[in-house]
């Protein structure tokens, strides 16, 4: 049998016997929410569709829960309206499986490039891996759009900024009309002084909203004067699964949670990331700037439930292709940083403190997934490409395609005398 034909056969074995055992996990420790979040999202569609209530006047039976995204989102969805719930379902997990391979994708192909790796085999381990992923998880089995949005950012910073396509942030506008939150990612292009990208998506977001305000006034007042500020909508602050920092101070006194605490803290952790984001951008590194704005904007946001945290998978992701262009100590300090926090992340740990969340262990253990992406928003290696990046966008000549930089050429093992040459002008940090 041919070396290369005998390589395939193990590759394809190994994939299957990771997908067997992914699937044994899920079986064992994924919590089976229904499509919850999705069914809310179904009947306040059907509500306000055919039974002539107000979208946001409806709430899911039971429970305080009710739609809770901005008009736009509520157009985009609209045709759910018109399907079958098992319909709505498949089209759901289709295409949040689907846009989670395209991100991740991008993200890892550069790192099998350099590495050596087979790419469809680095793809196929990869998407076992991510279907084991708490959030990710999370977010397949609530019926969440969170990849979704993930995927709408990761074409503007990975694909059309690098090419100074007049067309980016399209994506970041869209993904912000859409849900509130990824709007921080025009703050990162403002603070990173991407003036063009920055006003092409609050022009999307502005038009998109408008769209929606046209066709649906009334829906549309009603959120941005009332639904919007209604936050007993959205769940309980103290839960364990609100991993952001007003997770943090609402689990100290979930009484009286204190917000000048919680506004300090997102002060100081703001500073922080614009600081690095600029660094990053400097180098020409987008892909850690979308990590690092991921990262952050599960910290600020007042609800960062469990399934939101999938905008750490870039961080992690990046976590790997530094320990691969590294060596020695680094490489192996890199890797199990990321080994570790991915296993955190697979292990659904803060819910052993769901009842009481007290004490040391239980200030420690029940925010484990804030001190993770506190760790990455710190932490995660910055690393320089041979261009710097101009104001109006980055510029690096040895950008991949994805907009993923490749690494400095004396860390894809170039010779003594190559890396003597280069060495002064090319570093990965």
């Amino acid at each position: 049998m041919a070396q290369g034909a005998g390589r395939t056969i193990a590759q394809v074995a190994a994939v299957a016997a990771l997908a067997a055992a992914v699937t044994v996990f899920l079986s064992v420790a994924a919590v089976r929410h229904g499509f919850f979040d999705l069914n809310v999202y179904y009947g306040a569609l059907t509500f306000w569709v055919h039974d002539g209530g107000e979208i946001y006047d409806f709430l899911k039976a039971g429970t305080q829960y009710g739609f809770t995204y901005p008009p736009f989102a509520a157009l985009v969805m609209l045709p759910m309206a018109y399907l079958p719930w098992n319909a709505a379902i498949v089209v759901s997990v289709t295409a949040t499986v689907l846009v989670s391979a395209v991100v991740i994708w991008w993200l890892l192909d550069p790192v099998a490039r350099r590495s050596g790796w087979t790419r469809w085999f680095t793809l196929a381990v990869a998407l076992c891996l991510a279907a084991a992923y708490e959030p990710m998880r999370e977010t397949v089995n609530f019926g969440q759009v969170n990849m979704l949005l993930l995927f709408l950012v990761a074409v503007d910073l990975l694909w059309l900024l690098p090419a100074r396509n007049r067309w980016a942030g399209v994506g970041i506008g869209l993904a912000t009309a859409i849900k509130l939150t990824p709007g921080i990612f025009i703050v990162y292009l403002l603070v990173t002084g991407r003036w063009r990208a920055a006003a092409t998506a609050v022009g999307t977001a502005a038009v998109a909203t408008l769209v929606a305000a046209g066709l649906f006034p009334d829906a549309s007042r009603e959120f941005w004067t009332e639904a919007l500020w209604n936050t007993d909508r959205v769940g309980e602050l103290a839960f364990v699964s609100n991993q952001s920092l007003r997770g943090v101070v609402a689990r100290l006194d979930p009484q009286h949670p204190s917000t000048i605490a919680w506004l300090l803290l997102v002060l100081v952790t703001l500073v922080i990331w614009g600081w690095r984001c600029r660094r990053a951008v400097a180098a020409g590194d987008e892909a850690t700037g979308l990590a690092l704005t991921g990262a952050v904007m599960c910290l600020v946001s007042p609800v960062t439930w469990v399934h939101h945290l999938v905008w750490l998978l870039p961080g992690l992701i990046l976590l790997v292709d530094n320990g691969m262009a590294a060596r020695g100590r680094r490489r192996r300090l890199l890797l199990a940083a990321a080994l570790v926090g991915y296993a955190l992340l697979c292990s659904r740990i803060v819910w052993s403190w769901e009842k009481d969340f007290t004490g040391v262990d239980g200030f420690l253990g029940s925010n484990t997934y804030v001190w993770i992406s506190l760790a990455l928003l710190l932490g995660l290696p910055i690393r320089r490409w041979a261009t710097p990046v101009r104001s109006d966008g980055p510029a690096g000549s040895v950008v991949e395609p994805g907009g993923v930089a490749q690494l400095a050429e004396q860390d894809r093992g170039a010779s003594a005398g190559q890396r003597h040459r280069i060495g002064g002008l090319l570093a990965v940090r």
